[in-house]
């Protein structure tokens, strides 16, 4: 694994617009960077990412089988009492899951280790699955890359293909918040994918979702969802004064009901209790404050939070870095600290993403601190034959 310096498109932000990435740039700062690449050997992305990757898969589905009829373990993720019963019959209704992020530390050195999964609305999928293609397609075609230059990305025709395993009977409704660009594009980017898989869609916004008279949901037009993609975490829907409309609804949610056992922090411990030394996971526990942890040098995350918000670093039993965040005050899990392994001064975090329970992409995001947040650049890969 290196990071290449390379050559930057001259109109690359042209074709970014043209091709609908407009949040290229976050706050002014660059948010897709080209002018490097990390590259791979076939043998590190297959050995070293997807199997680890496919293994990790199929180990979070079988601890889920586990976990959904046993409550102390519900209680334990956090996941509210009114919701249990959802949870356990939407896994024995084997309602269908898109997709995920597993993030990685990872260099190519030795195995990656397993910083968290993204189970219920990663975003960065239009980056990795269309966008960094795109780049690879013309930097072959300009001569800066090899022909036998590749990608760990068949990320979009998957998507194309679970889409069109599911059984939607009329139209599936695309829901984000407002004010987020990236998040209406990553929707938008998805539904496309519905749409070429053969689905009837229709896009709208989280704030525009309504309930008819029988309290179930409906669109801006009065309409029934029966089918909602929702780019709106399942912690903020059972929070939400609707909450009660979510478990006697008719809707078929994706991300599923049961994807709350994988989407909080609380599955790092729950792995680590079931598969201990396993090569491709760290130590981790429900932290307790009250109580010592198992290591001097840890990190300690929210059982619910995203993009980095809120982690304490821990070194020999003193903190030395903490992120601020809308997270704080509440449940937290521990995991042995494992800094991400600097590359030429660059900390990448290996994603791999899971679509249809299948390992079948990378995207790679790096900054210059210890923590990964919504604004850590985005750089492509390449996989290079020995020759390369």
């Amino acid at each position: 694994m290196k990071r290449l310096p390379m050559p930057v498109r001259p109109n690359w932000e042209e074709v970014a617009r043209e091709h609908g990435f407009h949040f290229h740039r976050i706050d002014g700062e660059l948010y897709w960077d080209e002018s490097a690449c990390y590259s791979f050997t076939l043998d590190e992305i297959e050995q070293g990412l997807e199997d680890p990757a496919q293994e990790l898969a199929d180990m979070c589905l079988d601890l889920v089988s586990e976990v959904v009829g046993d409550e102390y373990q519900l209680n334990r993720l956090g996941i509210p009492e009114m919701f249990h019963d959802l949870v356990r019959d939407s896994w024995q209704r084997n309602e269908p899951s898109l997709y995920g992020r597993f993030d990685f530390a990872f260099d190519g050195t030795g195995p990656a280790k397993l910083y968290e999964y993204n189970a219920d609305t990663p975003t960065s999928v239009y980056e990795a699955a269309f966008f960094q293609w795109k780049w690879l397609e013309d930097m072959i075609a300009s001569g800066h890359l090899p022909d036998s230059a590749d990608q760990f990305n068949s990320i979009q025709e998957r998507l194309i293909e679970t889409f069109s395993t599911f059984q939607v009977p009329e139209v599936m409704h695309f829901a984000s918040m407002a004010g987020s660009e990236e998040d209406r594009a990553t929707v938008e980017y998805l539904r496309d994918c519905a749409m070429q898989a053969g689905l009837s869609t229709r896009q709208m916004l989280m704030e525009d979702i309504g309930t008819d008279s029988s309290g179930l949901f409906v669109d801006g037009d009065n309409q029934p969802i029966h089918w909602l993609f929702k780019l709106y975490p399942w912690e903020f829907m059972w929070e939400d004064s609707f909450a009660p409309n979510v478990v006697r609804c008719d809707t078929t949610f994706v991300e599923p009901p049961w994807k709350m056992v994988l989407s909080n922090k609380g599955l790092l411990p729950l792995l680590w209790e079931r598969f201990e030394g396993h090569p491709n996971l760290l130590p981790a526990w429900f932290h307790d404050p009250d109580e010592p942890p198992p290591c001097d040098s840890y990190v300690v995350k929210p059982l619910l939070s995203r993009e980095g918000a809120n982690v304490h670093v821990v070194e020999d039993n003193r903190e030395v870095y903490a992120s601020g965040g809308m997270y704080g005050g509440r449940r937290y899990v521990g995991q042995a600290l494992h800094m991400v392994p600097y590359v030429d001064g660059h900390g990448p975090v290996c994603g791999v993403w899971i679509v249809g329970n299948r390992a079948c992409g990378l995207g790679i995001r790096e900054d210059n601190g210890p923590i990964t947040s919504d604004a850590s650049r985005f750089v492509p890969h390449i996989i290079l034959d020995e020759r390369g």
